[in-house]
């Protein structure tokens, strides 16, 4: 399967289903240099919804008629990955109007299995795949290890695998060195100019 938007940052992809809700929230545009939003115009958001749709389905087993987006769809689909972001701790606006709309369907197989298969058009059968992977995810305890890189110039966003929940970065050694770099250098200004920085480098005024 392809994960389109996450691959831009050499992100790994989460596991099962989720993966689908971390590549919408990396459709951003994000990194050095900067990568293109991808849900900025009608094209690369089709283009983008159409990939995704198509890897979630190979793993799911779900399959959702393509019926192609809208400009409208588009800008709602730009509201649900900014609800996302903000319910991570992401400093955007949030309107979660746009997801009272959002349907399923319930369907029995015959080896028992019961499935929730997104309906609706345009955005919507999007948006419900992503909002049953969620739920999914956290009824096993995963979702809260998808997460957004503490760096503000990355918020990339990345599954933690690690064993105490503990990751901030989406790498270490790319954001992690880079953010303690400039709080370094702005413990060291502030210490030039008589003041004190906490630690995260942010000024302390006496």
């Amino acid at each position: 399967m392809t994960w389109t938007a996450g691959e831009r940052y050499g992100i790994g992809p989460a596991p099962g289903g989720l993966a689908l809700v971390q590549d919408l929230l990396n459709t951003v545009g994000a990194g050095r240099p900067r990568e293109r939003d991808l849900l900025a115009d009608l094209a690369s958001a089709d283009e983008w919804a159409t990939a995704a749709m198509d890897a979630w389905s190979a793993g799911s087993g779900i399959t959702v008629e393509p019926r192609g987006l809208a400009e409208d769809d588009v800008a709602r689909l730009r509201d649900l990955r900014a609800d996302l972001r903000s319910c991570m701790g992401a400093s955007t606006a949030s309107s979660r109007e746009v997801l009272r709309t959002l349907t399923a369907s319930v369907a029995l197989h015959r080896d028992g299995r019961v499935v929730l298969a997104p309906r609706g058009e345009g955005w919507r059968p999007l948006a419900t795949a992503i909002l049953l992977e969620i739920a999914a995810a956290q009824q096993v305890d995963s979702w809260r290890r998808l997460k957004l890189c503490r760096n503000t110039r990355c918020a990339v966003a990345f599954f933690d695998r690690s064993k105490n929940c503990s990751g901030v970065w989406h790498d270490v050694r790319v954001c992690g060195n880079a953010v303690n770099l400039r709080a370094s250098r702005a413990r060291r200004g502030a210490l030039a100019n008589g003041r004190a920085a906490d630690g995260d480098g942010a000024v302390v005024e006496p």
